[in-house]
């Protein structure tokens, strides 16, 4: 075992050597390698970034512990869309019956509703923010919280009371620094509002911020725009686990309630987290293999450079391989030297790339809005990749170095 990992050490030593005495011509040879391994980790690391930014961002707006009840269900096609056009809205008549058929799974039911609006205070404000309107179990749910005063109480929900609780962003544009936004009265869409509470920070998605927006009772965001807007609805069950059977009793709760026949489809659509998360991937996924499969057929072309390097260094190489032989080294020794100069060479390349595409994807997520995250398996596939591609190239080169004759190899000037 001991002679093995000395041979090892030994070649790597002699491969390292040769890759330094013809810096320029290695560099060229795994240029196809550099650029290969930069796109990759470069692109998986944006993907990773923004698939860790988006997952972030569905948990922050649907959470993870509950489910939702929209007008329509999932549709893929104008066709399928069509089918549900006539679906009616969602009204707080189906967040009653949802509550009250099955209240040992189903531990709360908010209702809401959303749109945008003009907010001002004294001489700020801001144009088109979201506003969202609630019922009072929202406070039974995780995705709202108070970092700087306190939440609506369910009270003040129920009675239609003008209090808000605000978005980060929303707070900090309106106040500044210098002014405490609780108990200060805002406008909005001319309605006077008293804040409570701001939510703390939760950043950005792809630019769009994350921490614009206002939480009201929903009978004042209906009196600001409008009673006619579908509502949604968010269920909370009894405990994770039971989520399907929550979904179960929701379903049947809303088929009773909207007088559905056995035979009759369903006129609403249920939602999870995991739903939600299935859509973006499937919408995405494609899209990423095809990336990762274009900028992966650049190892290809690298491969067949490494290849014809190391034939011609086999060549170049004939007489030393000679004395080798002629000094008792087997093929095997021949061949173990041969693929340790090629996996040395091909894995230097990746080395460099995986540099290279980590500070791409750094320096994108640093100065643009798409994310970035460098997970360390993407760094141990690009060099684990460049390895065995080195290893697949070089066995040509490696096998036509062992079998080459000592006596005919010692001729060669």
């Amino acid at each position: 075992m001991w002679t093995s990992a000395a041979k090892l050490v030994e070649s790597s030593g002699i491969a390292l050597e040769a890759i330094w005495a013809a810096k320029l011509r290695s560099f060229m040879t795994v240029l196809g390698n550099i650029v290969a391994v930069t796109s990759i980790i470069a692109v998986v690391s944006l993907i990773q970034g923004l698939n860790a930014s988006v997952t972030q961002a569905i948990l922050n707006q649907a959470g993870a512990d509950s489910f939702s009840v929209q007008q329509y269900p999932v549709t893929r096609s104008d066709e399928e869309f069509d089918a549900v056009r006539g679906n009616p809205r969602i009204t707080l008549q189906d967040a009653r019956a949802v509550r009250r058929y099955d209240p040992d799974a189903i531990a709360a039911v908010m209702a809401d509703a959303s749109g945008q609006g003009r907010v001002s205070y004294r001489d700020r404000a801001i144009d088109s923010t979201r506003l969202q309107g609630v019922t009072s179990d929202y406070v039974n749910f995780s995705t709202f919280d108070a970092e700087r005063g306190r939440l609506m109480t369910p009270s003040e929900v129920d009675t239609a009371r003008a209090v808000v609780v605000l978005g980060w962003q929303t707070a900090d544009r309106l106040f500044g620094a210098e002014v405490d936004p609780l108990e200060k009265l805002i406008q909005i869409e001319g309605v006077h509002f008293r804040v409570v509470g701001v939510s703390a920070k939760r950043g950005t998605v792809l630019g769009q911020s994350q921490d614009e927006f206002v939480v009201m009772p929903l009978r004042q965001l209906q009196m600001i725009l409008g009673s006619r807007r579908s509502l949604s609805l968010t269920v909370k069950p009894r405990d994770l686990a039971r989520i399907p059977e929550a979904m179960d009793s929701a379903t049947i709760a809303l088929r009773v309630q909207r007088g559905l026949k056995p035979r009759q489809a369903d006129n609403f659509g249920l939602f999870t987290s995991d739903t939600i998360l299935d859509i973006y991937h499937q919408a995405t996924n494609g899209i990423f293999a095809v990336l990762v499969g274009v900028v992966a057929l650049s190892l290809v072309v690298g491969g067949i450079v490494i290849m014809n390097i190391m034939l011609m260094v086999v060549s170049e190489r004939t007489r030393e391989i000679g004395v080798r032989k002629a000094l008792g080294a087997r093929r095997a020794d021949i061949m173990a030297q041969m693929l340790t100069e090629s996996v040395v060479l091909s894995m230097f390349g990746g080395i460099i790339g995986t540099l290279i595409g980590g500070g791409i994807a750094t320096v994108i997520a640093r100065f643009t809005p798409i994310p970035a995250r460098i997970e360390p398996w993407s760094v141990a596939l690009g060099i684990g990749i460049t390895a065995v591609v080195g290893l697949f190239f070089g066995l040509y080169p490696a096998s036509r170095a062992a079998r080459l004759d000592p006596i005919e190899a010692l001729r060669k000037d």
